[in-house]
């Protein structure tokens, strides 16, 4: 069982923690203050997880271990109710930022992952590579803490799920993470994307060749089950998950065979002609657009309703913005863990104009800047402005502007404009708030007011 180090932790939480870590095969070593905590560190090599409900004061913490032990792995535990601690936290450089109350195997899984990376000399890979292979979810946000819950609740069930929400908006991680909360030994979580077949194809990799050969189960089995081959991908999901993309675009053909499957649970396996037990949860992530697709007879509704017995929708990356910091730390790591160089850190300024776009593409739109950027450097470990600015497209992409023509200089005014009244809104027109956020002064920040024409709110009482 792995030991961490926990600093700062109010004794009124500690029995909690200690329950949810434990849940992660983690065990607790308690420190109160800095002091306590050095001398446990001087003997024993811990991750540290710093605990911010006394606010970001006790980011000082953190400075104080590396400066004493610089290769501490720390972490960092905030509050739901303060949000604009993940900021702090991921400008100070810890390695992750979890959210209360914590998840002990996501905690395990970032130790791991960094660990990992450290005993690689810091130029090894952090992880697979791929986010929709874990099932580690940013929830500072209001809205994601609903879907915690919602993943809670769904994964006491054994029913079907869809998960809809924009394409980028992580539908496959929430689906892995009721998997895993739902299957306490290993069990197969198996994906399969309906539009990247045809039909006899989609037919032969959900129930195997073999079985479509044999045609789709009839009188030749007493109770007309459908035939499964083991070299199906439903037979790969049996005692586990199967999640399924773009089901709309799956024939009427295919979509009733597996309405039948869902519906028996019991298939005839070809390569025995026995009958086997189904036990398959089924899965699939779906868009905004997805009910039209029922409307319109695309998607039958007997498939429907043994998908849609619950739902989670999740909300776009630009209606969680209070989780934005986080994961781009963690993509960062992930992204400089997999091309062998260190972890890059963010500016205040850069990391303030990442939370303000509107991410159209989500999650996987903020990753794919994210690797640009990073493939992009030539030096040095902190991401500041110029080099997000470098990456960014003024025709209606990231930045969420339109080209409307002219000079370089006036489209990067253009720019300036929109990205400063971004900040003033985010910060309810507070000057020195917003100064902070761009990294400028306050007498700066009135000067490019004036040039660029842009107005102050009100400030909030």
């Amino acid at each position: 069982m792995t030991s961490v180090l926990y600093l700062g932790c109010p004794a009124s939480d500690r029995d909690d923690a200690e329950r949810l870590l434990s849940a992660g095969q983690l065990s607790v070593v308690w420190a109160d203050d800095v002091g306590n905590a050095l001398d446990t560190l001087q003997h024993r090599d811990l991750p540290v997880l710093l605990d911010l409900s006394r606010g970001a004061a006790a980011l000082q913490l953190a400075h104080d271990i590396r400066t004493h032990l610089p290769s501490t792995l720390i972490f960092a535990v905030v509050d739901e109710r303060r949000p604009d601690l993940s900021t702090e936290a991921v400008l100070a450089g810890v390695a992750d930022v979890f959210a209360r109350p914590l998840g002990g195997r996501r905690v395990a899984n970032a130790i791991e992952r960094e660990q990992r990376y450290l005993s690689r000399g810091g130029n090894g890979s952090s992880g697979n590579g791929h986010a929709h292979d874990s099932d580690d979810l940013y929830s500072q946000s209001p809205a994601m803490r609903d879907v915690m819950l919602a993943i809670a609740d769904v994964a006491t069930k054994r029913a079907g799920v869809l998960v809809r929400g924009e394409e980028g908006t992580g539908r496959q991680v929430v689906a892995r993470a009721i998997h895993v909360r739902q299957h306490f030994a290993p069990s197969a979580f198996v994906t399969i994307n309906c539009a990247a077949y045809d039909t006899e194809e989609l037919d032969a990799a959900l129930f195997g060749a073999a079985a479509r050969s044999q045609g789709y189960g009839d009188a030749a089995s007493s109770r007309g089950l459908a035939r499964v081959s083991r070299e199906g991908r439903l037979h790969d999901a049996i005692g586990g998950t199967i999640y399924m993309q773009n089901v709309a675009d799956a024939p009427t053909r295919v979509q009733a065979r597996l309405a039948r499957v869902l519906r028996d649970r019991e298939v005839l396996l070809v390569e025995t002609g026995e009958p086997i037990a189904f036990g398959v949860r089924p899965m699939a992530g779906v868009d905004p657009a997805f009910e039209r697709a029922v409307q319109e007879g695309r998607v039958r509704d007997d498939l429907f309703r043994r998908l849609a017995v619950s739902r989670i929708d999740m909300p776009a990356l630009r209606e969680r913005r209070e989780d934005i910091p986080a994961l781009t730390n963690y993509f960062l790591r992930d992204i400089c863990g997999h091309l062998h160089v260190p972890p890059k850190t963010v500016s205040r300024a850069a990391l303030s104009l990442i939370s303000a776009l509107p991410w159209p593409g989500n999650a996987v739109e903020l990753r794919a800047l994210l690797e640009a950027v990073v493939h992009g450097m030539h030096g040095g470990r902190n991401i500041g402005l110029e080099d997000l600015l470098a990456h960014l497209r003024l025709d209606g992409g990231s930045v969420g502007m339109t080209a409307a023509g002219g000079t370089l200089k006036q489209a990067r005014a253009r720019f300036e404009r929109e990205y400063i009244a971004t900040i003033l809104e985010q910060h309810h027109g507070r000057i020195s708030d917003a100064a902070k956020a761009l990294g400028i002064q306050r007498t700066n920040l009135y000067r490019k007011m004036r040039s660029l024409r842009v107005t102050q709110r009100r400030e909030s009482s």
